[in-house]
């Protein structure tokens, strides 16, 4: 394992720990986004250089196998010739392009490794960058609601309908002492007429006494 994999590894570990103690997981989690794009970036550009690097050792390596093989055909066309001179000058060339074609071929399957590694880890990257997004989207939209719910929770407070009861019971008071005000005063102009009229009764029955006194004493002739 890279010491590049085990830094991804300790920083995924450091998230899962944070994140359980975290006030805001999504800003953490952007956070860990930013830091795993940037490190995508960079394995990008690292497998690129790779990737150029790895072509121009398969450039060596053909060219050393071509040119092994094309001295040993010349040392045997040489040999036929019986130059023996010539055949010894291309047979230590193409021992030369053997050593390279060795040399280089240890580089070149190093190479051929480290970009596959490269790739793996690359991949690795972006899948973790796509799991973290997702979590990072579920865990917006529990946020959100857990916002909105507060939103809410503060209007009913304010404007709840737990405090209409007792307003309608206030104004019920209220309109109950007005009845009661009303009903009162007509009670009253009611027994105050009853008392008038009550009084105007007395007052004509004794009207009507005195007419019939008077009228007693005129037929009396003036005599009680």
């Amino acid at each position: 394992m890279s010491v590049f994999r085990r830094m991804r590894d300790i920083t995924v570990a450091t998230l899962n720990e944070r994140l359980e103690q975290s006030q805001d997981p999504v800003k953490l989690i952007d956070q860990f986004l930013r830091a795993t794009r940037d490190d995508i970036t960079e394995v990008e550009k690292l497998f690129q250089q790779y990737a150029s690097h790895t072509k121009q050792l398969k450039q060596q390596v053909d060219q050393a196998s071509l040119m092994k093989d094309k001295r040993e055909e010349q040392a045997i066309l040489a040999l036929k010739a019986g130059e023996d001179h010539l055949a010894k000058l291309a047979l230590q060339e193409k021992i030369i392009y053997e050593e390279k074609l060795e040399q280089y071929g240890e580089l070149l399957e190093d190479s051929r490794l480290s970009l596959r590694e490269l790739e793996n880890q690359m991949n690795e990257l972006k899948l973790e960058y796509q799991t973290v997004y997702s979590k990072r989207q579920y865990y917006s939209a529990r946020m959100e609601n857990i916002r909105l719910q507060q939103r809410m929770n503060q209007r009913m407070g304010e404007f709840g309908g737990k405090d209409v009861p007792k307003m309608f019971d206030r104004l019920e008071d209220r309109i109950t002492d007005w009845e009661l005000e009303a009903r009162s005063l007509r009670e009253l102009r009611r027994a105050g007429q009853d008392y008038l009229d009550q009084a105007s009764s007395s007052v004509s029955s004794i009207l009507e006494k005195e007419m019939a006194r008077l009228k007693q004493k005129l037929s009396n002739g003036g005599k009680e």
